[in-house]
């Protein structure tokens, strides 16, 4: 059983929840200043918490099972669980089920527009694990799929939408657009073989990694303009100052003719990316309201 779990836990790839969790978290804590000049309850944090582990577990089970032939031929994923035969569909199918359901649980304990918004969550869930074999675009739509997470946070706690929260969600997508072309990079050869869509393809890996480059501009365009839409001070500064001088280095170590690199652009740098601005948008509300 054990074995088994750990198998799950590989597929779904349980440690790169830290890309996206700190995000939600941040979109909770910015919600509730903003809007009630409050911090999230204990409740609220563990629901958010829930939700994202919900949502990430169907996100990746899903792609997993979808892309199961695609990963098949690759050699880079062919040793992924259902592949490999480590996984049967049935069980990735009721694994998936069982994370949508603990995403509804999650999001019927928050307010009721995370629960009215949750059949657009799943859709873009579902949707983007197919967009490769039809649109360059799918880094796009994966961008946007996990920018609900920080959207999600904030609708969790203040149960509307507004345009600091709007600014929030595009600066994140296009933060994982970014990320994604890189990451996608490592499989040109094999998608243009396979006649997948990929900016990647479309464009050739050097171009693409200035597009990936213009992407991330964007969001550090995005961070800056949190500040003036909220009572982000200093500290805050501080964390996107660092945060971007993460982007830097991660697109310092990716070149066209050299992406020997890549875990630690892509996972490594993404996921301290993330923990440094939520820490120091914490930092600075904290003491803000001290």
């Amino acid at each position: 059983m054990f074995k088994k779990v750990r198998v799950f836990l590989e597929m779904i790839k349980i440690e790169h929840t830290l890309f996206a969790l700190p995000f939600a978290f941040m979109g909770a804590l910015l919600g509730s200043m903003v809007m009630d000049n409050r911090f999230p309850t204990l409740p609220e944090w563990g629901w958010i918490l829930l939700a994202m582990v919900g949502a990430r577990s169907a996100a990746m089970a899903l792609n997993r099972l979808i892309d199961a032939a695609i990963d098949a031929k690759n050699p880079r994923t062919a040793n992924r669980a259902i592949p490999a035969g480590l996984l049967k569909a049935g069980e990735v199918i009721l694994f998936t089920a069982v994370s949508f359901g603990l995403l509804f649980w999650a999001a019927a304990n928050l307010q009721p527009l995370a629960v009215y918004l949750m059949p657009i969550a799943v859709f873009m869930l579902v949707f983007y694990s197919f967009t490769k074999r039809f649109t360059w675009l799918c880094h796009v739509v994966l961008g946007l799929t996990i920018a609900l997470a920080p959207l999600g946070g904030w609708v969790a706690v203040t149960n509307e939408i507004n345009w600091t929260s709007i600014i929030f969600f595009l600066a994140v997508a296009c933060w994982t657009t970014g990320f994604d072309i890189v990451y996608a990079c490592q499989d040109y050869e094999f998608d243009k073989n396979e006649g997948l869509k990929s900016i990647p393809v479309r464009f050739g890996i050097a171009k693409s990694l200035w597009i990936a480059r213009g992407f991330h501009i964007v969001t550090a365009i995005g961070f800056v303009l949190l500040l003036f839409l909220t009572q982000l001070s200093w500290w805050y500064i501080i964390g996107t100052i660092i945060a971007s001088a993460l982007l830097v280095y991660e697109h310092m170590l990716v070149k066209p003719n050299d992406l020997s690199k890549m875990n630690t652009a892509f996972f490594t740098m993404n996921g301290v990316l993330s923990i440094v601005v939520f820490s120091f948008t914490l930092i600075d509300l904290v003491v803000y309201q001290l």
